[in-house]
Parts: C-alpha cells; structure tokens; sequence
C-alpha cells in the first residue's frame, strides 16, 4: 500500500505544473459549531471556502485541540477523536490546508458543516 502511495505520489509530482499538489488527509463534521459562530456566520459561508487550522496545545479539556476558524471567526474543533494526525502534523510545520466541503441545513449541529483537511505538497 505505502509503495503504490509513493507511485502515486511520483506521478503527480512529475506532471505536476506550477500548481501544489493538495492530499485529503482528514474530512470530518465541525465538532462545537453550536456554541461558536458557525450560527451566525451561516449563510456567509459557502462551500469550498478557506478555513484556518489552529493549534491550541494548553487547551484544558485537549491536549490535542485544533480550532477551526472562518474570516477570523472561531466556528468549533476538530472532532477530539479524529485531530491526534492533525495537531502532530501542525506541531511538525507541515503545511496542511482546509476548507468548507458541505453545509447542511439540520437539526444536529454535528451534521451542519463537514470540512476537509489536505496537506499541501
């Protein structure tokens, strides 16, 4: 598995032009979207739009937490059991992108905003 990712890799790199080369490492819901501005921010948001990771290592309730940000408004977490990859990768300088992959009109604010994290070759 690892030497047919490395092939992979080898190919888009060799035809790659000037753009970077962009890999889905995580997609998850927006974990505590109900107590931050997801709400208000709702219907300014649209798929596809940039999203800021941000590492918040002396979080009291996750070692591990990584903030999820909007135009500079907080809008929830990384999901506590999915974000270990992801603050390890931060912590390492990795170049990791994010944005908006689905928003969805529902009762449960775990089901409202799906986003995707890439790292950026």
């Amino acid at each position: 598995m690892r030497f047919l990712l490395t092939i992979s890799l080898l190919l888009l790199l060799g035809n790659a032009r000037a753009e970077s080369i962009r890999i889905l490492i995580q997609s998850s819901p927006l974990a505590g979207s109900q107590y931050y501005a997801a709400n208000e921010m709702w219907l300014q948001m649209k798929v596809g739009d940039h999203l800021e990771l941000i590492r918040e290592p002396d979080n009291r309730h996750d070692r591990n937490a990584v903030r999820v940000e909007w135009r500079g408004h907080k809008l929830g977490y990384l999901p506590r059991s999915e974000n270990r990859a992801v603050a390890a990768a931060i912590d390492q300088g990795d170049k990791l992108v994010a944005r908006i992959a689905r928003l969805t009109e529902h009762p449960n604010p775990w089901q409202r905003v799906e986003f995707e994290v890439f790292a950026e070759l």
